[in-house]
């Protein structure tokens, strides 16, 4: 009777401890799922900032920007003024 019950003492201890790790898991399982829900988000807005620029690039606005920047071109009519 003794040992039947040092048995089951010692099963209830198992268990506890092993429900005590899995809780622990548990927890950082959720934090890591907002975690990425997060990252989630973020790389949506990326991808609506990138679809937004795929757009822009395809503009003539787009070109004539490049153009005026890179390649330093200029309406015939226009007057630029630099500082010295």
């Amino acid at each position: 009777m003794l040992v039947v019950s040092a048995v089951i003492i010692l099963l209830g201890a198992i268990v506890f401890v092993n429900s005590m790790t899995l809780k622990a898991k548990e927890k950082a399982y959720q934090e890591q799922e907002i975690e990425l829900k997060q990252q989630i988000e973020e790389e949506k807005q990326k991808a609506k900032e990138i679809d937004k620029l795929e757009e822009y690039v395809g503009t003539d606005a787009y070109i004539e920007d490049m153009a005026r920047e890179k390649l330093g071109m200029v309406y015939k009519d226009e007057i630029i003024f630099k500082a010295e």
